[in-house]
């Protein structure tokens, strides 16, 4: 499997496990050459759930994200963005 693809399917599990609702959330995954970025969009409610106290959740989950490109010599970028609640 493709590092770019394998580190996207990650963010998707984890940030599914955090939230309440996970049919508002996805993972866009673009990439530039060897820069890869994940952008995760949330429901405005769950916002704080990913970020977490002082942003450590998603200080976590970006530090696992990198360990892992870092691996496979790719450079990745995770930005969080709310959705408009419906």
């Amino acid at each position: 499997m493709e590092a770019g693809i394998a580190i996207q399917e990650f963010l998707e599990y984890v940030v599914v496990q955090l939230i309440k609702h996970p049919e508002g959330a996805s993972v866009l995954h673009d990439q530039n050459g060897e820069k890869h970025l994940y952008r995760i969009r949330l429901h405005p409610d769950d916002a704080g759930r990913v970020i977490g106290r002082n942003g450590k959740t998603i200080g976590a989950i970006r530090s696992l994200a990198i360990a892992s490109a870092q691996f496979h010599n790719i450079r990745v970028d995770v930005e969080l963005e709310e959705t408009e609640a419906s």
